[in-house]
C-alpha cells in the first residue's frame, strides 16, 4: 500500500559557511493529492528547503523520502515539476518556445513535447500569446508560462516558489483556479509563499516555518479554529437583559454580542427573542491564517514575521444562518 504522503522528511539541516543555519532540523509530511502551503516570512528557509528536495543545493543532513524514494533519487526527480522564485527565461524566446525548450530539458520525447506544449498554453490561458517574445509579457504572464513549463513532464508533484508574488489580483485568481484543477487531477501542489491570504483560499493543509524551523503543521481545518459566534442586535438593551447576559458570560460591545460556542449561541438567541430584541445578523468567528501564524511564531524573537499586515484583534467573520445553530 502506497504512503498517504508524497513527502515525509525529518531532521533536514542546512548550515552555510560561517555557521549560518538556514534549516534547523525540519520535519515535514505532505499529503498526497492536495494543495500544500509552506508559510513563512522572507528568509525563513522555505526556498532552501525546496532546493534541497530538488537537489539544487546539498543538505547538511536529510532523512526521509519523496514519492517513495530517498530524497535525491535521480529517477524520481523526473516526476517532479518546479517553478523557482524570480524565474527568468530568455527574453527573445516566445512563450511556446520556452515551454518546448523546457520539455527538452526534462527529457520529454519530441513527438510528445509539441502536443503537450499546445495543451499547456491552453491550460494557462496563453494560447493567443504563444508567438510573442517573453520580453513583451507582464509579470503575471511570465508566471503563467513558468507554471506551464513546470508541468511539461506531467509531474506527480509540482513545487511553486512564490508563484503569485508581484502578480495582479486577476492573475492571482486565475493562478488559484489552475492550482485547484491540478489538485483535482490527483497531483500534489506544493506552494511556498509569504502571502498568507492567498494560501488560505486554496490550501488543504499547510506548515508554518520561521527561522529555519517548522513550528506548526496540519490540515487547514485543524489549524484555523472557530472562535465562537457574534450576534449583531438593534437598539439599546434593557438593564435586566444586560444582567442576564452577564450571567451567561456574553461579551457586549457596540451592539455586538459574542459567545464562545454553539450551545451558548442558541441560548443567547432564545434570550434575545424572549426580550423582543431584533437580531440583525449572526456570524461565526473564524481565526484567519495570519492570526494562526502570528500565534504560532509568538515568542520566536525579533524578525519572526514581517508579513503584509499587522495582526488585528477583530476576527474574520463568516455569515451563517441562525436557524442552523441548534
Amino acid at each position: 500500500m502506497s504512503s498517504p504522503y508524497v513527502i515525509d522528511i525529518s531532521n533536514v539541516r542546512k548550515t552555510y559557511s560561517g555557521g549560518v543555519e538556514a534549516l534547523r532540523g525540519v520535519s515535514l509530511k505532505v499529503p498526497r493529492g492536495e494543495i500544500f502551503g509552506l508559510l513563512g516570512p522572507n528568509g525563513a528557509g522555505k526556498s532552501t528547503l525546496i532546493k534541497i528536495l530538488m537537489t539544487i543545493i546539498r543538505a547538511s543532513s536529510c532523512q526521509g523520502v519523496m514519492l517513495g524514494q530517498p530524497v535525491g533519487h535521480k529517477a524520481t526527480l523526473a516526476k517532479v515539476g518546479y517553478l523557482p522564485e524570480h524565474v527568468r527565461f530568455p527574453e527573445y524566446l516566445t512563450g511556446r518556445q520556452v515551454i518546448h525548450y523546457s520539455a527538452g530539458l526534462a527529457g520529454v520525447p519530441t513527438r510528445y513535447a509539441k502536443k503537450k506544449t499546445e495543451e499547456l498554453l491552453e491550460f494557462v490561458g496563453m494560447k493567443t500569446w504563444a508567438k510573442k517574445p517573453m520580453k513583451t509579457f507582464s509579470k503575471g504572464m511570465k508566471q503563467r508560462i513558468g507554471l506551464a513549463q513546470a508541468l511539461v513532464n506531467d509531474p506527480d508533484i509540482v513545487f511553486l516558489d512564490e508563484p503569485t508574488d508581484g502578480v495582479d489580483p486577476k492573475g492571482r485568481k486565475e493562478m488559484r483556479e489552475a492550482l485547484r484543477e491540478l489538485a483535482s487531477e490527483g497531483r500534489t501542489v506544493f506552494v511556498n509563499s509569504h502571502l498568507l491570504g492567498e494560501l488560505e483560499m486554496i490550501c488543504d493543509s499547510a506548515a508554518v516555518m520561521t527561522q529555519g524551523e517548522i513550528v506548526l503543521q496540519g490540515s487547514l481545518s485543524e489549524l484555523i479554529q472557530s472562535d465562537g459566534y457574534t450576534l449583531s442586535v438593534e437598539g439599546d438593551l434593557s438593564v435586566d437583559l444586560q444582567t442576564k447576559l452577564e450571567r451567561m458570560q456574553v461579551k457586549h460591545e457596540n451592539g455586538e454580542l459574542t459567545v464562545e460556542n454553539k450551545h451558548l449561541a442558541q441560548q443567547l438567541i432564545d434570550t434575545l427573542r424572549a426580550s423582543e430584541v431584533n437580531i440583525l445578523s449572526m456570524y461565526k468567528n473564524k481565526q484567519s491564517l495570519e492570526d494562526m501564524f502570528l500565534d504560532a511564531v509568538e515568542g520566536m524573537g525579533p524578525g519572526a514575521y514581517q508579513g503584509e499586515s499587522k495582526k488585528e484583534n477583530k476576527p474574520n467573520k463568516e455569515v451563517v444562518n441562525k436557524e442552523v445553530v441548534s
